[in-house]
């Protein structure tokens, strides 16, 4: 492998991932023109950064890169000799985490940057010559870093397909009648491939009905996930049936469809009672919420396991350049609950033409989808509509 990677820390401690620093950092030498050379890059925390620095620079304390490239010490040995080697990187984890909240970014945003810098020492860049040669330096890796958090990074394993089969009750509910049914619905789902079944029992009852989730609780051979309000009532239905998950979402009598993400901060105390009670039953809770910062920093304090990130305005942008702005504010939203501890799914007006994007995000376990899922199946049957977006989330490898 040309890039060894390195940790002298705890990766699962700092929610590092592996897959993600080696995908960027093979893409930083492709753009370098670089590929193939052997490039070692070491991640240590503090006290040990700290003793490469008074070593090697006669400086007090840790700093944040350090970089050794493999000429100064191959110099003099002949071209046989001196190998492919491009250099080693020391990284301190505990002093990026530190930049990265000062900044506002997430840490693997600030390692790649740290990657790049010390990756361009190596290639001869210099920002301590003059003020010149930093400027060049510095645009140069904010090219690069443009370029490598432009495309989605690629991913060993695909994220599950969960289908959500409240539309089929919605039309059931139309008539009043007992057709069609959202249990046959589902088990056709997971026929075709389906990983998980997912309904909302309202406090209306709008759509979805007591029945329907007793139903569902003994048939789905997947996983079944009851999204739900933090009302009473349905929490005591929730720990009677004990779903393999539920999702904590927003519920407003007029609205037609879940609008937005909850508000975490503002429903702390019954979030974290709700939650509370499905640990002592065995349940995990997730979270829809909006990707933004401030609500993933509280739904780790509640103590949820899962977040769902709310894909409705990147869905529904009329521009390209708006669509662009929320999918990165997706992607560092995802990146960013996954470091601090929680697991990511995502969901909320996905059809076949946004899926894909939001399927290569390497952080993001599994996708909910349902109104285009059941849209499609009006003129495909429903097996051939879950298997059309199953090769939706295929083509993100």
């Amino acid at each position: 492998m040309a890039i060894n990677l390195i940790f002298l820390i705890d990766r699962q401690r700092f929610c590092l991932s592996n897959i993600l620093l080696q995908d960027r950092s093979n893409r930083l030498l492709d753009l370098l023109d670089q590929a193939g050379r052997q490039l070692s890059i070491v991640f240590m925390d503090d006290q040990s950064m700290a003793e490469y620095n008074f070593t090697y620079r006669g400086k007090k304390g840790p700093t944040n890169v350090l970089s050794f490239p493999a000429a100064d010490l191959q110099a003099g040995l002949p071209p046989e000799l001196a190998g492919n080697e491009l250099g080693d990187i020391l990284i301190s984890v505990e002093t990026a985490l530190c930049e990265a909240g000062k900044n506002n970014t997430s840490l693997h945003r600030r390692i790649t940057e740290l990657i790049i810098h010390g990756t361009l020492h190596l290639l001869g860049y210099d920002h301590e010559q003059s003020s010149r040669q930093a400027m060049v330096m510095w645009e140069k890796e904010q090219q690069l870093l443009t370029k490598i958090l432009r495309i989605p990074s690629r991913r060993t394993t695909m994220p599950h397909l969960a289908i959500n089969v409240d539309h089929v009750a919605t039309i059931r509910q139309a008539r009043g009648i007992t057709e069609p049914d959202p249990v046959l619905a589902a088990g056709i789902c997971e026929l075709a491939g389906a990983k998980g079944i997912v309904v909302h029992l309202r406090e209306d009852r709008r759509h979805i009905q007591d029945r329907d989730v007793l139903l569902l609780r003994r048939t789905v051979k997947t996983k079944l996930n009851l999204e739900m309000a933090t009302a009473k009532e349905i929490i005591n239905i929730a720990l009677d049936i004990k779903p393999d998950m539920i999702t904590l979402v927003p519920e407003k009598r007029k609205e037609l469809t879940t609008e937005g993400g909850l508000d975490v901060i503002g429903n702390e105390k019954k979030i974290k009672n709700t939650i509370k009670k499905m640990s002592k039953a065995g349940i995990p809770v997730s979270i829809f919420i909006d990707p933004d910062a401030t609500q993933i920093e509280a739904a780790l304090e509640v103590g949820a396991t899962f977040v769902e990130l709310h894909t409705g305005r990147y869905c529904d942008a009329e521009t390209e350049k708006e669509r662009d702005i929320e999918f990165r504010l997706i992607e560092q939203s995802a990146e960013l609950a996954f470091e601090s501890g929680l697991r990511v799914n995502a969901g909320h007006g996905l059809d076949y033409r946004t899926t894909t994007r939001i399927a290569a995000l390497p952080f993001i376990e599994e996708l909910s989808i349902g109104h285009a899922v059941i849209t499609r199946a009006v003129y495909v049957g429903l097996d051939q509509a879950v298997r059309e977006m199953l090769d939706c989330i295929v083509m993100a490898g």
